[in-house]
């Protein structure tokens, strides 16, 4: 059985739809959820669909190794970063070496970055007249958004297109998308 650990920041949208699609699976799941946002709708999502979810500080996250204990204690064949705000700690991506990859709402490495998260990403878009758009999974590495890319899926931006109307453009990929790659990475080793 493949153990995912998944880590996120806001309302855990994409962690809901990764916990589901896992679900019921003989072969992975979704065993942890980790906020460093003690008020995250995904602690909601998460107790509603009977995962265990805990939120934890900076400082324990990088200043002691007290996420990196709770990781290796859990022993997650994959960390999934889905809407985590905060860059990953060496400590734990030396631990856990190509085992942490991140769903980004562009096209890397186009509007990455630090600060360039969520509407950031969609309002730099739409400002610059971009014609396509979509999302990156790639691996983590100690630098924002500039790990190995895993797999990339486009959508259109029309010229009326708000940074709204973008934004549901990219969240139909990221449902689409994210689950199947995070399958896809779990079982190609």
């Amino acid at each position: 059985m493949k153990r995912i650990v998944i880590f996120a920041s806001g309302s855990g949208t994409n962690a809901e739809n990764l916990i589901k699609f896992f679900h019921n699976r003989e072969n992975a799941s979704v065993i942890q959820v980790l906020t460093n946002n003690p008020r995250a709708k995904v602690l909601d999502r998460c107790k509603k669909l009977n995962v265990s979810a805990l939120s934890f500080n900076k400082t324990a996250f990088t200043k002691t190794n007290d996420v990196l204990d709770l990781l290796k204690n859990k022993q997650p064949d994959l960390i999934v970063l889905a809407g985590f705000l905060w860059k990953f700690p060496e400590n734990i991506l030396a631990h856990f070496p190509n085992k942490v990859i991140n769903v980004h709402p562009a096209l890397l490495p186009k509007y990455g970055g630090k600060g360039m998260y969520g509407m950031h990403v969609h309002e730099a878009v739409v400002q610059n007249k971009e014609k396509e758009t979509g999302i990156t999974i790639h691996y983590v590495n100690e630098h924002y958004d500039e790990g190995a890319i895993i797999f990339q899926a486009k959508c259109k931006i029309n010229p009326t297109d708000s940074a709204e109307d973008v934004a549901e453009k990219i969240h139909l990929l990221e449902m689409k998308h994210f689950p199947e790659v995070v399958n896809d990475v779990l079982f190609s080793e």
